[in-house]
């Protein structure tokens, strides 16, 4: 946040943040479940999550706008490497998160596939290097750091910037609601025993969530890997 000095009128914006659908693993849902988008819209691609928006004087006399937006918080899980990940490994890179468990039944293969297709786009695109995903299990009781590589090497994930990650089930699942807008909790009815969002949720270099896409869509990842083509082309000042 900017120090200017001068006038500083602090509008503190109230956004409603509507979680992504409640999607069980036994059927995917039919539309992206994007979140109420909150803030303006730079270029192509909004914000979303509260702002907080100042007004201050540039020092001649004008209002000029000055907003922070809404960054995803610090986090630490273990990987399947059993190497601790924190978001300090993935701030200043683009990433796409999303919620899985290895022995879900039905859409957690469409979307590992989705994610898998995704890296491929990403490494023939010669984008590898500007992006990360990281992929967290809501069964952290039984995906255990070997599970998660196992899985992982089924899918051919490249592990240099592709992390399935496992931890505290409490903060895994805190993460999903407060930092990313999904849904990650345990169910009795549903198949495999867990509800989670079928999405996956764009973050910039910042921090800040840019978008969210449905992850069992190969035309939804096909616009997700658009979008990544924007944020990283941003980030190095190319239209």
């Amino acid at each position: 946040m900017k120090n200017n000095k001068g006038l500083r009128l602090a509008l503190k914006t109230s956004s409603f943040l509507a979680a992504a659908a409640l999607v069980a693993c036994a059927s995917p849902s039919s539309s992206n479940p994007n979140p109420t988008q909150q803030g303006a819209i730079t270029h192509s691609l909004p914000f979303y999550g509260n702002h907080d928006v100042q007004l201050i004087d540039d020092g001649n006399g004008a209002l000029v706008t000055d907003t922070a937006y809404f960054t995803v918080p610090y986090f630490a899980f273990i990987n399947q490497d059993s190497v601790e990940i924190t978001g300090d490994d993935y701030l200043g890179y683009v990433y796409v998160a999303d919620y899985f468990f290895t022995t879900c039944p039905t859409i957690c293969p469409m979307m590992s596939a989705q994610m898998s297709r995704l890296q491929d786009l990403l490494k023939n695109a010669q984008l590898w290097g500007d992006v990360r995903l990281l992929s967290h299990t809501v069964d952290p009781t039984n995906d255990t750091p070997d599970a998660l590589r196992a899985y992982g090497e089924r899918l051919n994930a490249d592990f240099s910037n592709w992390n399935f990650v496992t931890g505290n089930r409490d903060e895994l699942y805190d993460q999903a609601k407060f930092g990313y807008f999904l849904t990650a909790l345990p169910s009795d009815t549903a198949a495999g025993g867990f509800f989670h969002s079928d999405t996956f949720a764009l973050i910039d270099r910042e921090g800040r969530i840019r978008g969210y896409y449905d992850g069992t869509s190969t035309q939804e990842v096909d616009q997700l890997f658009n979008d990544i083509k924007y944020l990283v082309n941003e980030a190095h000042g190319v239209d």
